[in-house]
């Protein structure tokens, strides 16, 4: 497992991958990254401890994630963090959260004192297929609703049962209203979801465009930031 690797294309950063305790949702159809959660917190906060040694601060920017969200992550390790962030002058971190935390984002941002991109992980702008196909139990509304708390929705392509249709309609609220996005093609895994790979084979066609665009970053494979297995 993978757990450092540098970002030097697209917004450029270092990024770690943290062991926390289990996500608190943890019933998304679509994914079985949860499964590198623990809850041996001396064991998870030695984990992070050994990869955070590897920031360097080069960029000045560092991506923390974790097999759900940064509230889940020890405190020890978050103390770490924020002492890195200091020692190596880092000026932008960039976090994960599901939708259920929106209302303690400000936490985060008190504690590390430095500017934070939120993301969450969206998947769809479509209603039901997030809610009751993907089962995400992230119940807004709109984009607005999630502008409103967070700064760079991750999408999600290429499952059987999408539509074309939705994600045009994604890639258009994506491109309105936000200003950093990440889109994660769909890979099968251990879930019973399916990648349809001519929905795949489309998009990369119709929306070859989204990799010439700053910020958007388009995942094909779900280590293209060089962490995870």
């Amino acid at each position: 497992m993978d757990r450092y690797s540098q970002i030097d294309n697209k917004n450029q950063r270092e990024i770690v991958l943290l062991k926390g305790f289990p996500c608190i949702w943890g019933k998304c159809s679509f994914c079985d990254y949860i499964e590198d959660n623990s809850t041996l917190e001396y064991e998870m906060n030695k984990l992070n401890f050994d990869v955070l040694k590897n920031i360097t601060g080069k960029y000045k920017v560092l991506e923390v994630i974790n097999s759900g969200s940064c509230f889940e992550l020890p405190k020890a390790t978050l103390e770490k963090i924020k002492e890195i962030i200091k020692e190596k002058k880092i000026e932008k971190l960039f976090l994960e959260s599901h939708w259920c935390y929106k209302n303690r984002l400000k936490e985060m941002r008190d504690y590390f004192e430095i500017p934070i991109v939120f993301k969450i992980g969206v998947e769809s702008f479509d209603y039901d297929f997030r809610n009751k196909f993907l089962n995400k139990n992230a119940k807004f509304k709109t984009p607005e609703d999630v502008k409103k708390y967070f700064d760079s929705p991750c999408m999600m392509v290429g499952i059987k049962g999408q539509t074309k249709e939705m994600i045009d309609k994604d890639m258009e609220i994506v491109l309105k209203y936000f200003n950093h996005a990440t889109i994660n093609i769909f890979i099968n895994n251990t879930t019973k979801l399916e990648r349809d790979d001519s929905l795949v084979a489309w998009f990369k066609e119709k929306y070859e465009f989204l990799n010439n665009n700053e910020n958007i970053e388009v995942l094909y494979n779900n280590t293209d930031f060089g962490v995870g297995d």
